[in-house]
């Protein structure tokens, strides 16, 4: 066998076992595993469903980790349970909570890409991963129930795929869906422009909406989760006008510490809300900056990323019964 053979044949292993390899990471996890959801009723016993991707709920100790978790990974199994405690459960008074376990991405690495590089990374395993359980969900679950869409950081932004894929091609689902809650995560003019078939909310009860905004305290310059031209809409008054929503007008907040430690589970007269159209943020202005958003490697401070669900929880959980109602009044 001469050298160019050789040459050859060593190429053709290498690339059979590069297109191997990428071919085993961009196969969608196994969602007909029981283990590979983090909710799944027994018992469907309400009439909506509800579909919640947590958050980042993971990040690399070792620089020679890899930037995309494995589905099984121990630390992401421990945040996303903890995250579900204070952002998902908030809908279970409106529907049965389905949430799947999926792969994802190093928020510190994502966030330190551009944006053409951060969407093919979250376009790639942790969108590949949502879509295939919100699929196998939809096929296997839901057996043709409303649902509502919850999500919130990186769950939101893999949320938009879903939006702008899934739903475009299967117009039928999408009829179905009461509202999407991308929260934590811009949802921008550009991105609805080409998504004519998504609306963003305009008041408290309508339906097939998507509902997004990010929560800063005030005078804040810089926010990796919102970008130019994103649009928000106040969690308190349910409108996109900048008019202040008052603590008072709050329906209770679930307050945890930085260290994700739960200090009250219904807090009055803690967060107001006001509509930064410029910013296209919520700033929140009675909340302790020092106490709650010092700052981080991640986000600066004054970014409430942490506590976009937590501290608008009873009026997330009073809106989503209330469109409920209204879709199911509607049919």
């Amino acid at each position: 066998m001469n050298v160019t053979r050789i040459l050859v044949l060593v190429i053709a292993l290498c690339f059979t076992f590069t297109l191997a390899a990428f071919a085993a990471e961009t196969q969608a996890t196994d969602y007909s595993k029981a283990e590979h959801w983090l909710s799944q009723p027994g018992v469907a016993d309400k009439e909506v469903d509800v579909f919640y991707l947590y958050p980042t709920a993971w990040q690399k100790v070792a620089a020679n980790e890899p930037n995309v978790c494995e589905i099984d990974n121990p630390s992401m199994l421990k945040g996303a349970k903890m995250a579900f405690s204070v952002q998902a459960t908030a809908f279970e008074t409106a529907g049965n909570i389905y949430a799947p376990y999926y792969r994802q991405d190093d928020a510190a690495y994502a966030l330190s890409l551009s944006s053409e590089d951060l969407d093919k990374l979250v376009g790639g395993i942790p969108k590949t991963d949502a879509i295939a359980a919100f699929d196998y969900y939809i096929k296997n679950f839901n057996n043709g129930r409303p649902f509502i869409l919850a999500g919130h950081s990186q769950g939101s932004n893999v949320m938009v795929y879903l939006l702008s894929e899934y739903m475009k091609e299967h117009p039928e689902v999408y009829a179905r869906m009461i509202a999407a809650y991308v929260i934590g995560y811009s949802v921008t003019g550009e991105y609805l422009a080409k998504n004519p078939h998504l609306k963003f909310a305009e008041g408290p009860n309508d339906t097939g909406v998507i509902i997004s905004y990010n929560t800063e305290a005030p005078n804040v310059v810089a926010n990796p989760m919102v970008l130019p031209g994103a649009i928000a809409i106040n969690p308190i008054t349910w409108t996109r006008e900048e008019t202040l929503a008052t603590a008072a007008q709050n329906l209770g907040s679930i307050v945890i510490s930085t260290e994700r430690e739960i200090l009250s589970n219904n807090a009055k007269d803690f967060a107001d809300a006001r509509v930064d159209k410029a910013r296209g943020v919520v700033i929140c202005s009675t909340v302790d900056v020092q106490k709650f958003a010092p700052g981080n490697p991640v986000f600066g401070r004054g970014v409430f990323h942490s506590f976009d669900i937590p501290f608008y929880y009873y009026n997330l959980r009073e809106n989503a019964e209330n469109r409920t109602k209204v879709f199911l009044n509607q049919q």
